[in-house]
Order: structure tokens, then sequence, then C-alpha cells
């Protein structure tokens, strides 16, 4: 492994202080930082801490018709479909930054990539990834999925250093939207296990969508959550659009939502982004006393109308 060389980079972090992390290993195909959203100057610019990616593989089989893939990979030959990098280079960087990589990071698997989308495959991911980082008790692994396969995850032992985030979505929104995806209500019972199991589980809300009686779907999804079981975060989001992701998508009926720029692609009118969150982050203070709730690719501005501090940002992808 002596070629693998531990790149740093000098970065400035959201609260103001300068830091020197990893910026990758070699040539970071496998694992580098996620670094794409500059430090917020105005109040359209958006929040998001950086952090590293596993980029194990690519692609997804569920064909949402708002995926950010669809624009990321739209001069790729498999477009979206699912495509597995070597295991034993995948193990020899992930070998090298463990061994070597001395301050906590967690790496995210599911950024260009559903995490589970390979658990049904002779040689599943999970059970390849998991005991290597259960080797050390420094940096964990984020599983980011829509997927209900988490029998291999189930049959894992022991697994502290492992995170699995569900995605997921008012019911109404999912059917018409997340096409190829498993129902809501699999999913949340997928993520009621694994949290039973001891798994740490976190919830995304994203991406929100205000469609009709939107008040009532997403604060029956928080029931649907809450009566199963309690996730130690949230993270919500609403719908968004980079331009590559407009110009990839093939059923564009969601983009009349999008009305508004910010220097993250179109998002939905500021004032209607208000109302969804302060509804979610009121429900579930009054019914449940929950706080562990942030933002995921939201401005400055929202931030700062909704009262929360986003220089101590807990959100999906980190600490």
């Amino acid at each position: 492994m002596a070629d693998l060389r531990i790149v740093t980079g000098e970065y400035k972090l959201l609260n103001g202080l300068t830091t020197s992390p990893v910026q990758q290993v070699s040539d970071g195909s496998i694992i580098k930082r996620f670094d794409k959203t500059p430090l917020p100057i105005k109040q359209t610019d958006v929040i998001c801490p950086h952090f590293l990616e596993l980029k194990w593989a690519y692609g997804c089989p569920f064909d949402c018709a708002w995926c950010y893939l669809k624009g990321t990979f739209r001069f790729r030959p498999e477009k979206t479909k699912p495509v597995i990098k070597d295991y034993e280079k995948i193990e020899l960087h992930t070998r090298r930054f463990l061994s070597e990589v001395t301050i906590p990071e967690i790496l995210n698997t599911g950024e260009i990539a559903d995490s589970l989308m390979w658990e049904g495959s002779s040689e599943p991911f999970s059970k390849f990834i998991i005991p290597m980082f259960e080797e050390q008790n420094r940096h964990k692994v984020l599983f980011v999925t829509k997927s209900d396969n988490v029998k291999n995850l189930l049959e894992i032992n022991p697994h502290n250093q492992a995170i699995i985030s569900f995605s997921l979505n008012a019911d109404e929104v999912a059917k018409r939207w997340e096409n190829r995806a498993p129902s809501v209500a699999r999913r949340i019972e997928a993520a009621e296990k694994l949290s039973e199991a001891g798994y740490e589980v976190r919830i995304r809300i994203d991406p929100m969508i205000p469609i009709p009686e939107w008040e009532k779907y997403y604060a029956n999804l928080v029931e649907q959550i809450f009566s199963r079981f309690i996730p130690t975060r949230i993270t919500l989001g609403s719908l968004r659009g980079l331009q590559s992701t407009i110009n990839g998508a093939t059923d564009k009926s969601w983009q009349e939502y999008l009305t508004e720029r910010s220097n993250w692609g179109k998002k939905i009118e500021f004032n209607t982004r208000y109302k969804i969150y302060a509804a979610i982050l009121s429900q579930l203070k009054e019914n449940y006393d929950y706080n562990e709730v942030a933002l995921c690719k939201e401005t400055m501005a929202m931030w700062t109308k909704l009262g929360i501090d986003y220089k101590t940002i807990k959100c999906n992808c980190v600490w």
C-alpha cells in the first residue's frame, strides 16, 4: 500500500475554523472529500459541510424522477444503471485510510450510489465493508438508501462503526415520483428492524414537495416514523434541481415547483419552503420533544429564518 498516498487539504469550516483533513486517498477514485459547495457568503448560498465519500459504485436502480445522478451520469453509456467497482481496489484504499488517518471521519457510501443496491448479489457490499470498519473504532461508514433489503445488515455483528440512513418521503410523493423504490412503509419497517438490532439509524425526509394537502401527508409521515422507532437524527430537504439534473430528467413534471434560484440550482419558493420546514419542526418538538434536526442543501437565509445555527450543523453526512 506504499503507493497509496493520503492527500490532505486546507479547508475552512462553517464555524470559521481552518483545518487540514484528508482530501483524498491516492487519485481520489475511491475516497475523496465532497467539497463542491463553497462556504456561504450570500443569503441565497446553500449550507453543506464537506464530507468524505467512499465511492464504491455508481448508479441507482430506483429511478426517482428528480435524481441528480441522471444529470451527473448523463454522458455515461450505462446512465444510472448500477456499476460496482473492483472490491480489491476498494479494500486497498479503505484499509490505507483506516490505518493512517487519525482524525475521526464518516465515510459516505451513498452520494453517487444507493448504498444497499448490491445486497441481493453473491458479494453484498455491507458484508464486505462493515467488517473492515469494525477492525477499528475511530471512523464510521455511512449507508444512505431507499432500499428495504436489510437481511445482510441484520446478520452482521458487531456493527458499531456503521450508520444507516433511510431516505423517506410522503406516501403520495413517493408513489408519484419515486418510481422503483420500495414503499415508504417498507422502508420504515426496515429502519425499525435495524434500530432494534442496535444500529444507529438516521432519516432523511428529502425532497419535500408542496403537493396539495402536503401538511397532512408530511405530518402522517412523521407519525409513521415515530410510531415505529426514534431516529438518532433527521435531516430535512426540499425539492431542488441543478440544471444538469433538469436536463437529464425524462419525467419533468416535478419542475413546476421550482421557481427560485440558489447557488445549488433551482428551489421551491422561499416562503413555501419555510412553511414546510416550520410545520415539521413544530410537530417534532411539540409531539415528540425531538430536536436532532438539520437541513440539507438549504440557504443561509432559511437557516436564519428558522432560528437554527448552521455553524453547529449536525446533518446526515457528518458527526
